[in-house]
């Protein structure tokens, strides 16, 4: 054990300074270092890893050992003590009260939601085509996202809470300023769930399935500051990830009419007049296929940070308990030793006769181990809805004229709005 203790990975000398990109500087490091590299990063030793082997480490076999690192701060000044920052037994227990509302039974209750918020987009964007106008993208999938996500969880007192929180896609900074808005509106909930026991009423919404949920062994309730959080929590990493990923899909499917193409025959052949319906989903291959590049792409949940709370090992390096592991799916999911022509945009790397041999840890962009994303199923529901709703009728134009600019913060954007001009497909309009 001694002798192992020497091994400490390489890497710069110099700290990370905060006048550079972190996602740059990262990847700068890994090119000269390898999968494994030592850093000063804001005052702290960090090692940064992109080996899968290392990934599957942290995150399933000895997970236990790691709670999450530093990054997490700026995430609990906006969501206090919910499930994405909690540790421990309490977080065992918030996520056992928290499961339900996830099942495949309650997730595929609220597909009607999703089809009804995706139908009054897909009607402006038809208007628009007609007129021959441009759409922000950007803007409008963030504003439909988050109103899948706000009736999801209020149900019939959507209308109450909506303008409140229009803040999260009308606003894109995450700063301080932000984060207090966004807490004050913790009394915005509170006066709903208040309403609602005085009512007596029972609500099979989110929120409502969340006030009925009890501890297992205590046999209470949340209360009402951790109702709070764990409400501010589901919204914000409903809304951000999912328009986030979106935002990307229809970046990637203009760039590439062959894939668009694809697409389309896809839909043409299997998807009627009618929305979908949760059965129908597993038919289209071809549209997962390109979720899942985008989400490999540009994950936005681009870095994750764990601490090791005690002494281990990642392979023959030393973890000394403090270390803050970095583990950035960006780079796991371009790695060249894991993905044939790793920047290429290719849905078909995800076709099941390329897939088998791919290392588990290759892909995790909703994280891994008993600490995965518990609103995976819920986003890749709304995605797919989404784009096989706007993918059916419109085909998105978007002529390049700036090279992207990444905005590598809590979650992983382009700098600047993607405008797009909206084109029917139907053959009585073109």
């Amino acid at each position: 054990m001694t002798a192992r203790r020497g091994q400490i990975p390489p890497g710069p000398e110099e700290e990370y300074s905060t006048t550079q990109e972190l996602l740059d500087w990262l990847g700068h490091q890994f090119k000269q270092f390898g999968d494994i590299y030592k850093a000063s990063i804001y005052g702290t030793s960090v090692y940064v890893i992109s080996d899968p082997q290392y990934t599957q480490h942290v995150l399933v076999e000895n997970w236990q050992n790691y709670v999450k690192g530093q990054a997490i701060k700026r995430v609990a000044l906006l969501l206090g003590n919910g499930l994405m920052v909690s540790e421990g037994e309490f977080w065992k227990s918030q996520r056992r009260m928290i499961q339900p509302a996830f099942h495949r039974k309650a997730i595929g209750a609220l597909i009607k939601v999703m089809t009804t918020a995706n139908s009054v987009l897909l009607k402006k964007w038809e208007e628009a085509a007609r007129k021959r106008e441009s759409v922000n993208v950007t803007h409008d999938v963030s504003h439909m996202v988050l109103e899948v996500v706000l009736v999801s969880i209020f149900g019939d007192d959507y209308e109450q809470v909506s303008s409140h929180f229009n803040l999260l896609s009308e606003e894109s900074a995450r700063n301080m300023e932000f984060a207090g808005a966004f807490r004050s509106l913790g009394k915005i909930i509170l006066q709903v769930a208040d309403r609602r026991r005085k009512e007596h009423a029972t609500f099979t919404d989110i929120l409502g399935m969340l006030m009925e949920t009890r501890d297992q062994h205590s046999g209470q309730a949340m209360p009402d500051r951790q109702l709070i959080n764990e409400v501010m929590t589901l919204i914000v990493a409903g809304h951000e990830t999912t328009a986030s990923v979106l935002n990307w899909t229809w970046y990637l499917i203009s760039q590439h009419p062959d894939v668009e193409e694809k697409l389309s025959n896809e839909l043409n052949n299997f998807l009627g007049s009618e929305s979908p319906e949760l059965d129908d989903l597993a038919r289209f291959a071809y549209t997962r296929q390109i979720i899942e590049e985008s989400l490999r792409l540009y994950p936005a949940g681009w870095l994750m940070t764990r601490k090791a709370l005690k002494d281990d090992y990642l392979g023959d390096y030393f973890v000394p308990a403090g270390t803050e592991i970095y583990i950035p799916p960006y780079f796991v999911q371009r790695h060249p030793s894991l993905w044939e022509d790793p920047d290429r945009f290719n849905p078909d790397r995800f076709s099941p006769e390329h897939s088998q041999d791919r290392h588990r840890r290759a892909m995790f962009p909703f994280s891994a181990g008993p600490r995965y994303c518990i609103g995976e199923s819920f986003a890749r529901m709304e995605m797919q809805i989404h784009v096989m709703m706007i993918a059916k009728q419109l085909r998105l134009r978007y002529v390049q004229t700036r090279p992207l600019e990444l905005d590598a913060g809590v979650n992983l954007r382009n700098k600047y709005d993607f405008i797009m001009t909206p084109e029917l497909k139907g053959i009585a309009d073109r």
